[in-house]
C-alpha cells in the first residue's frame, strides 16, 4: 500500500506546479457557474411550485459542482495513460514491481485532487460573498456536511473506476478520441453536470438512479444542498459503495485479462 500511496503524492505535488491553468480554470467556472444559476433563477421565475430543488438548494449545487469540478470529471488530464497505451510504453509498466490498475487509479486520483485544491478555494470565498440570492449556503448541520465529505470521497472513487474502464477499453482501439468524446457527454449529462437529476422526467429519473453515474457528483452534491438528508443520505452512500466495488471489481477483472493478450511492437 505504501508504494500506491507514493504514487499519488509525487502525482500530487506534481500537478500543483501549473498554477497557470488553474488560474484560467476557476474564471471559467466562476462566469459558467453565475451564468447557469442565471439561467435557473429564469425558470423559477415564472412561479412554479412544483420544482423538486428550491432556488437556494440549487443555487448551492451549482457553486459547488463548480468548485469540484475536475474531482468529478472521468474524463479528465491523464496524458500519460492514453500516451503508455498507444505508444506501447505501457511495457515499462508492467515490469513495475506494483499492479498496473493501482498505479493508475492512485495517480489519475491524484490528478483530480491536486488540479481541485488549486481551483476550490478561490471559487467557494466568491461563492460565499454573492449577493444573498446567487450566495451559496452552508450545510443544514455539521452531520450533513460529514456525509457530504464521505460521500465526496465515495464519488471520486466511483469516477476514478469508472475512467479505469475507459483506459482499459483503449487497449482495442486505435484512437482515444472517439472514446473520450462520449464517455464524457454521457457521464456529464447522466450525473447531474448539466442539471440535476431530479429535474429529470420521472420516467427517466427511475433508470438514471440506478446507474452507476449517480453515485458520482449527484450524490455529494445534492447532500450538501440538504436535497437529500437522514436515513435517505445513508442510503445514497451505501449505494456508491455498492458501484464502487462492481466497477473495480469489473475493472481489475478485464484488465487482468486484457494484460495477458497485449503485445508490444517495435524496440
Amino acid at each position: 500500500m505504501k508504494r500506491y500511496i507514493a504514487v499519488f503524492r509525487i502525482r500530487f505535488i506534481n500537478n500543483l506546479q501549473y498554477r497557470a491553468v488553474a488560474f484560467s480554470g476557476i474564471i471559467t467556472n466562476f462566469v459558467w457557474g453565475f451564468m447557469q444559476i442565471l439561467a435557473f433563477w429564469a425558470i423559477y421565475r415564472t412561479g412554479s411550485t412544483n420544482l423538486p430543488m428550491e432556488f437556494s438548494q440549487t443555487v448551492s449545487y451549482i457553486w459547488m459542482q463548480q468548485t469540484l469540478m475536475v474531482l468529478f470529471a472521468v474524463v479528465f488530464s491523464d496524458g500519460e495513460i492514453y500516451s503508455a497505451i498507444r505508444s506501447g510504453s505501457i511495457a515499462y509498466e508492467l515490469v513495475r514491481p506494483m499492479g498496473l490498475y493501482g498505479r493508475w487509479f492512485c495517480q489519475s486520483a491524484a490528478n483530480r485532487v491536486s488540479f481541485t485544491i488549486l481551483n476550490c478555494l478561490p471559487v467557494i470565498l466568491v461563492a460565499f460573498v454573492m449577493p444573498e440570492k446567487y450566495r451559496m449556503s452552508l450545510p443544514p448541520d455539521i452531520g450533513q456536511f460529514f456525509l457530504f465529505f464521505l460521500s465526496t470521497i465515495l464519488a471520486l472513487c466511483v469516477v476514478v473506476a469508472f475512467a479505469m474502464l475507459m483506459y482499459i477499453s483503449l487497449f482495442y482501439t486505435l484512437s482515444q478520441r472517439g472514446i473520450k468524446i462520449i464517455v464524457k457527454a454521457l457521464t456529464m449529462f447522466l450525473s447531474g453536470g448539466v442539471i440535476p437529476l431530479p429535474f429529470f422526467p420521472p420516467s427517466v429519473l427511475a433508470i438514471v438512479k440506478l446507474l452507476p453515474f449517480a453515485a458520482m457528483q449527484n450524490m455529494p452534491l445534492r447532500i450538501y444542498t440538504g436535497n437529500i438528508v437522514g436515513v435517505d443520505a445513508l442510503k445514497g452512500i451505501t449505494f456508491q459503495v455498492f458501484w464502487l466495488v462492481a466497477l473495480v471489481g469489473m475493472g481489475q477483472l478485464i484488465m487482468g485479462g486484457t494484460l495477458k493478450k497485449v503485445i508490444v511492437q517495435g524496440g
